[in-house]
């Protein structure tokens, strides 16, 4: 998206207010992890792509490669690889009271190898490669003593450097307090750095905290080229009607922000348990249907699944499959961040 189409929604005060979270800067409230939520918002059709639509009714046409009519960012947040011991335990305890066979067999293994099952990003890889798909997958470069540090990335170097060899991304996913802070992102993206060998462009923030504009400045400050932290928590959906990459627009300043946003649109821990609370049915039903709002505005839609919803046989697992083979039925561009990073920077550059 180019100049042009963004002063076209300046001429549009609702739209511009929307794409621009106006409402986000310095809001009277915001949760428990200091986000801004969606049921703050004064914008409710999380639905509708609003802003897209409006710029595919202006001329906007993205275009992607081998003619594909729309984008799948697939994304996934490696929160933990190794569980602890007494995790461990309890997963055994509870699906023996339960009389879950397959669940006692996957917890039993569990307690013997601390790297299983949640070690799996080249299972992770093996089933998207079915689809003729690509992902990212974002780590936590955190060090001792900082909050939620579950796992130090150097313990992980062989793994990163596989999903680089396989032609999947590596990105940084940044601590709890990175969102709100240019030295801690750059430290990490540095040690995250130091351990995969080569520069690192894609970001998300760790329980998607974000402040609108100013994790995008220190995101861009510190040399990532996009972000995909851009969703809420507590529902999937269009956080600012945009569902296709776009350059944040700093109301303080009156600039364009040097970063490219990936916006996030369904989240796993979103649909279950955590937020909405939404059956299989409906929640499948649910991402179908935003699945073909992108597919019409010729967007992207950016999916975030952890490595901990991969275990066999559950819903979750079962769930992320059935929207693999939408979007493949659909015949969309399946890929990671990076590749679409570098799409529409080459469209931009034309």
């Amino acid at each position: 998206m180019n100049r042009e189409y963004l002063e076209r929604i300046q001429n549009q005060a609702e739209l511009w207010d929307n794409f621009t979270r106006k409402e986000e800067y310095n809001p009277e409230f915001r949760d428990q992890h200091d986000r801004f939520s969606y049921y703050l918002s004064k914008t409710r059709d999380i639905f509708k792509p609003d802003v897209s639509q409006f710029l595919m009714d202006s001329g906007y046409k993205p275009e992607y490669p081998d003619g594909k009519k729309f984008a799948v960012c697939l994304t996934h947040d490696i929160d933990i690889v190794f569980r602890s011991i007494p995790e461990r335990r309890y997963l055994v305890a509870k699906n023996l009271c339960r009389l879950d066979k397959n669940g006692l067999s996957v917890s039993i293994k569990g307690a013997l190898n601390k790297r299983y099952p949640l070690c799996n990003f080249e299972e992770i890889m093996d089933l998207e490669e079915k689809y003729n798909a690509k992902s990212s997958f974002y780590f936590l470069a955190l060090q001792p003593g900082d909050l939620d540090y579950s796992y130090d990335v150097m313990d992980l170097k062989d793994d990163l450097r596989i999903i680089r060899s396989r032609g999947c991304e590596v990105g940084l996913h940044g601590g709890h307090e990175a969102y709100n802070s240019y030295d801690r992102i750059s430290d990490e993206k540095k040690r995250l750095e130091n351990v995969l060998g080569t520069t690192i462009v894609g970001y998300r923030n760790h329980y998607l905290r974000f402040r609108t504009p100013d994790t995008w400045e220190h995101i861009a400050n510190a040399g990532f080229l996009y972000d995909t932290t851009l969703g809420y928590a507590d529902c999937i959906g269009f956080r600012n009607g945009m569902c296709h990459p776009f350059m944040p627009y700093n109301l303080n300043s009156g600039s364009i922000i040097d970063i490219l946003e990936i916006p996030l649109v369904v989240m796993d821990g979103t649909i279950f348990s955590d937020y909405m609370r939404l059956s299989s049915d409906v929640a499948l039903d649910c991402v179908k249907r935003l699945i073909d709002r992108v597919e019409e505005c010729r967007g992207v839609f950016t999916l975030l699944w952890h490595n901990s919803m991969f275990l066999d046989g559950t819903t979750e697992k079962k769930m992320y499959i059935k929207i693999l083979e939408y979007c493949y039925e659909k015949n969309a561009w399946i890929t990671s961040g990076e590749e679409i990073e570098h799409n529409f920077r080459y469209m931009r550059n034309r």
